[in-house]
């Protein structure tokens, strides 16, 4: 029996300073009387119309406040009202004023316009000053969360190692002002604080994250947020007979882990609570092992555990925002490298479980420690439905692009509230088949399945490793949300950021509180 790893020798690294969010402020009542001290920026919303733009709330009082014809400056500007563009007016600055007044447009006013308004807002309010804004006055509990998550999102900025404490900048502000339920405020930076940590997991640089630093933030935020946490480590991994995660794992220093944090609800809420298990791929590095990447492939896999990170946000959001639900969420931890005790193609591992997969390509790595997940989730954890979440296939973006993560259910119902979660959380899925007859492609002669088609050539990448993971289910309410497209961003859009996206983490959330 191999002895485990003593775990890797690492010079000291720099400390990493995360972003902090907008603080975010109500002033209730008009515009017109509101005491806006210290605001750097105030943005109106305006909409399409027929003769030119149509004011929207707080824009009459704006164009008082600073004594304009609002509707000229418009027009002078060529403003469309189109969701999500924000114009500067060339205006005078009042005393008591913001020195810059912005009209954005809100098109509809839909959810969806307002989160990117937002978006667009904290695009062109810029990093520094606080910000004022009507947008979300009068809107409903719906557009004031969208409100809340674009701008906080949009935001953003990833995690900077070596900062020095000189470089911290200044607390923001933003303020909304007008009808606001402050409830909805509450919600939409709950949500935003999700994706946010689930961005700074992701986009934090391997030589830094390794499995046992990502235990070490999962103990911080079940410390934080009141979860249970359990961690397997690679003894106990050994002697329970997860085979995937210890062959992922095998060729790094690093070894791996499967974490487990819980929420519970208390009291009267936890009676009869249904319980939600979500797992997470968590690949701190994918080199593709023997298989190894070209360069250019290799360069964006710190965010291969993006799965992982968006379970552990959800997980903690839960908590937070006191979801009357059961939420497990499962870590599934390795680095896949390549040495002497790497795994190879041709290597049958043996699962927990008891199930086998013979080996063909160690660059589908994901699936491996997923199955794991899956089948200690079946086996232990006896959830009422089963998720998970993994920048699992390269073919995933070949057929949706990047603006949509693929679905996979077991039953229409469950596709169909995941369906209505990433409508309105403005995370997009499309729902792929689950391809019985697909599963000969997978057949082995020396294990239960292959990991990847046995013909070259056969296409359907995503869905046959979709179908690869059912079984590890045991027949449970199951979805698969693959989200190798989304879960990275080549250029910010909206209220995405470049880089690692934190996407699912809304579009789970959303769901959970649909069941709640």
């Amino acid at each position: 029996m191999s002895t485990p790893h003593p775990g890797p020798v690492r010079a000291a690294q720099p400390e990493l300073r995360r972003w902090s969010p907008p603080s975010v402020h109500l002033v209730p009542g008009p515009l017109a009387g509101a005491d806006l001290t210290g605001c750097d920026v105030l943005a109106v919303p305006v909409a399409p119309g027929e003769d030119g733009v149509q004011p929207r709330p707080g824009a009459a009082d704006a164009a008082v406040r600073y004594g304009v014809d609002l509707a000229a400056l418009c027009a002078a500007e060529e403003v469309s009202g189109e969701a999500g563009r924000s114009t500067r007016l060339p205006v005078p600055a009042p005393a008591g004023s913001p020195r810059r007044l912005l009209v954005l447009g809100v098109a509809d006013s839909s959810p969806g316009a307002l989160r990117r308004a937002g978006a667009a807002l904290a695009r062109a309010a810029g990093t520094t000053g606080d910000v004022a804004t009507t947008l979300a006055d009068g809107v409903g509990a719906e557009g004031v969360r969208a409100v809340v998550e674009g701008f906080l999102l949009a935001s953003y900025a990833p995690p900077v190692a070596g900062a020095r404490a000189a470089d911290e900048p200044a607390e923001r502000r933003l303020v909304l002002v007008g009808d606001v339920p402050p409830a909805a405020v509450t919600r939409g930076e709950a949500l935003a604080a999700a994706t946010v940590l689930a961005r700074d997991l992701a986009a934090t640089p391997s030589n830094l994250k390794d499995p046992a630093w990502v235990v070490d933030q999962a103990r911080a935020a079940a410390a934080e947020h009141g979860l249970a946490v359990r961690v397997r480590e690679e003894a106990q991994l050994r002697r329970e007979g997860f085979g995937g995660l210890l062959a992922v794992g095998g060729g790094s220093p690093s070894p791996p882990a499967l974490v487990e944090v819980r929420h519970r609800p208390r009291g009267r809420a936890a009676a009869g609570a249904p319980h939600v298990v979500l797992a997470g791929k968590g690949i701190t590095y994918d080199t593709g092992g023997l298989a190894l990447k070209p360069r250019e492939s290799m360069v964006s896999m710190k965010t291969d555990m993006t799965g992982a990170a968006v379970v552990l946000a959800v997980v903690a959001a839960a908590a937070r925002m006191r979801l009357p639900l059961r939420v497990t969420g499962l870590l599934a931890l390795a680095e896949n490298s390549f040495g002497g005790s790497s795994y190879r193609p041709g290597d049958v591992v043996h699962h927990h479980g008891g199930r086998t997969t013979e080996v063909n390509n160690t660059d589908a790595e994901g699936r491996l420690v997923l199955g794991d997940a899956l089948a200690h989730a079946h086996a232990a954890l006896e959830p009422d439905v089963l998720v998970d979440v993994a920048t699992l296939t390269g073919a995933a973006p070949l057929a949706l692009g990047k603006r949509h993560a693929a679905l996979f259910a077991t039953d229409d119902d469950l596709a169909a509230q995941l369906e209505d979660a990433a409508q309105v959380s403005g995370e997009r899925v499309w729902r792929l088949p689950l391809v019985p007859e697909y599963a000969e492609l997978l057949r082995s002669d020396v294990a239960d399945a292959r990991q990847v088609a046995t013909a070259p050539g056969s296409g359907a990448g995503t869905i046959l490793a979709a179908q690869f993971l059912q079984p590890f289910t045991g027949g449970r309410r199951w979805a698969h949300l693959d989200i190798a497209g989304p879960g990275r961003a080549d250029a910010a859009e909206h209220e995405v950021n470049r880089g690692a996206t934190g996407f699912g983490a809304r579009l789970l959330l959303r769901w959970l509180e649909s069941l709640a």
